[in-house]
């Protein structure tokens, strides 16, 4: 882990993931994340009344993982529409290598009232895209017309959900993948007119 040693909270929501990842929410006991996090069951207690209150948490460690791997995907030198494509790509790629636990987040955050946790878990994603529309209505390389913050986020549901049909429910997908990132990629350009 480097120097950064995780707190206890960091601690227990890394070892849900893991543990959700391998043997799905319905089967994991609390008993089996505090094992991996190496603490006892009542500190578990001490940041999380139930299972699925791990939801949002796991939420947030998610979109962060998302968002660092599309900056680290998305280079700032190349002109937008390269970006784009680019942004596509590693959305996929995060819905590929975390599907279950995308899955996971939407069952348990669907199922509990935590959806309105939604927009401020994403705020930082949405902000990111919404200032990369901006500086492309800048430069004049999309319609002027796109509102950024809007866009922003029609952009995300949108290729997060194409790469969710792909990846939900079987993830040896990958000629249906190159098609549907074909199609989600043809589609914004037409969205944004990109020039």
């Amino acid at each position: 882990m480097g120097g950064h040693t995780l707190n206890k909270k960091e601690r227990i929501i890394e070892a849900a993931i893991e543990v959700f990842r391998q043997q799905g929410i319905e089967k994991t006991k609390i008993s089996d994340i505090v094992k991996v996090a190496g603490i006892a069951q009542g500190t578990f207690y001490l940041y999380f009344p139930s299972k699925l209150s791990l939801m949002p948490a796991i939420a947030e460690v998610m979109v962060a993982k998302t968002l660092e791997i599309v900056k680290d995907r998305v280079s700032e030198n190349e002109p937008f529409p390269k970006r784009l494509d680019q942004l596509v790509d590693a959305i996929f790629e995060v819905n590929e290598e975390y599907h279950e636990i995308q899955a996971l987040i939407y069952a348990g955050l669907a199922s509990t009232e935590h959806l309105k946790n939604w927009e401020t878990v994403y705020a930082p994603f949405y902000e990111w895209i919404s200032d990369g529309l901006k500086q492309a209505i800048e430069d004049n390389v999309i319609r002027n017309s796109v509102n950024p913050e809007r866009t922003a986020r029609l952009v995300i549901g949108l290729v997060e959900s194409a790469a969710e049909q792909i990846y939900l429910y079987d993830t040896d997908k990958e000629d249906e993948a190159i098609v549907q990132k074909k199609e989600v990629k043809e589609f914004l350009r037409h969205a944004l007119s990109i020039k």
